[in-house]
């Protein structure tokens, strides 16, 4: 992890200190910016801080303290509130209030997306366009989406401590959700030139670890570290050297985390015995289910086929049915994959994305009829964002160049 990646992990604490200190959310997020800005000039020219997050704190502070002296007379409450308690000597409390944070992002106040998108940006460190693709919206409404959620936590006079137990239950849905997104920009990032965001999928498994810790006998969160972590430990197999996507079957599977796997697989084995079952849960049976087999031959797909049908009763949606397509085709053949598929296209959240399209080309693949696939492959490379994957996708096209159809399946 480079300087600068160290860096971005801060930014939630640094966002949390303040905003402990004073409650004013919008306004310290600015200031964090303003803070962050400052020491991408600074830090290279005049040396780095010994301490950078108590650097960030104290710059963040001095940036809200001028905004509020300069308000007019109707921020004269928040000026008295701003600075009547100021830090001693730029100190930050050694907790960390990431997590606090987090629940404060999920505000009752706010609605599910607003609660979602405003975590992804506070607490994941997403930009607002990352947001954007995510939601399937264009910037400018998520820009202000993200802006009137920060309004309505303010107005609800939201104090910056962990909610009680009763209403952290509440939020708990939404908290796991937020992780599991930042965990997926982080794992597979929608667009640029990297497939991989590793701070990201560092930032979600320790929060993640955070939510276990706080509710160590809620399955459902001990489900989602242990999917997080089974995920996570196939990272290092996932690129090639010049930073090409190696699909799951292709992957050395000695490159994986061992340790991170044996975590894991205790974890969901554990959770699965004691209580009811939810749908991270299953995908982290799923996981361990991969990450288990020695190799890609003798991966058990009956009993992956019959965790994907229980998880699309548990939580169905097109993204779930999707995969289950693929296991259906490894258990019963490609063409009984394909013909689920066309369920799936009939659902306009996924009829445009280009996972449906590569999915359906590596089917057809399967199947045999590699001029189709071909083109399939070439569709779904143009419809990505993502330079790792269309690269991948190219190279699977081309791979099938002169094949024709044969007669297999």
């Amino acid at each position: 992890m480079t300087d600068w990646q160290a860096v971005r992990r801060l930014v939630p604490e640094v966002l949390g200190a303040l905003v402990r200190r004073y409650g004013q959310f919008d306004t310290c997020e600015d200031a964090v910016q303003e803070a962050l800005v400052a020491a991408t000039v600074q830090w290279p020219a005049e040396g780095w801080p010994e301490n950078p997050k108590a650097w960030l704190v104290t710059v963040a502070t001095r940036r809200l303290a001028d905004q509020v002296r300069s308000d007019t007379a109707r921020r004269r409450r928040e000026e008295a509130d701003a600075l009547r308690t100021p830090p001693a000597g730029g100190e930050v409390q050694a907790g960390d209030d990431t997590l606090t944070l987090l629940f404060l992002c999920c505000h009752p106040a706010l609605t599910p997306p607003s609660q979602i998108a405003l975590t992804l940006r506070a607490v994941g460190g997403l930009s607002t366009a990352e947001i954007a693709r995510a939601f399937l919206v264009p910037e400018s409404t998520m820009a202000q989406r993200i802006s009137r959620a920060k309004q309505r936590i303010k107005a609800a006079g939201a104090g910056f401590t962990l909610p009680p137990p009763a209403e952290q239950a509440e939020r708990l849905g939404v908290v796991l959700h937020v992780v599991y997104l930042v965990f997926n920009e982080g794992y597979t990032a929608t667009s640029g030139a990297r497939l991989v965001r590793a701070e990201l999928t560092a930032e979600a498994i320790r929060l993640a670890r955070e939510l276990h810790r706080l509710v160590p006998g809620d399955g459902e969160v001990a489900g989602l570290l242990a999917l997080l972590l089974l995920t996570e430990a196939r990272r290092q197999a996932r690129t090639a050297p010049d930073g090409s996507l190696v699909p799951l079957s292709e992957q050395d599977r000695t490159l994986w985390d061992a340790e991170a796997i044996t975590e894991g697989v205790a974890l969901v084995t554990a959770t699965l015995s004691s209580g009811p079952i939810g749908p991270y849960q299953l995908q982290a049976a799923i996981a361990a289910v991969h990450d288990e087999a020695p190799t890609a031959e003798v991966t058990d797909w009956p009993q992956i086929l019959a965790l994907y049908t229980v998880l699309e009763r548990v939580a169905p949606n097109p993204t779930v049915t999707l995969n289950r397509a693929v296991a259906v085709a490894e258990v019963h053949g490609p063409a009984a994959g394909l013909a689920l598929l066309d369920a799936v296209s009939a659902d306009e959240r996924s009829s445009a994305s280009h996972h449906l399209v590569s999915v359906r080309a590596h089917l057809l693949e399967m199947a045999g009829d590699h001029d189709a696939a071909r083109a399939g492959y070439q569709e779904a490379a143009r419809r990505t964002t993502s330079e790792p994957e269309r690269r991948h996708l190219l190279t699977r096209a081309a791979r099938l160049t002169g094949l024709g159809r044969s007669g297999g399946s």
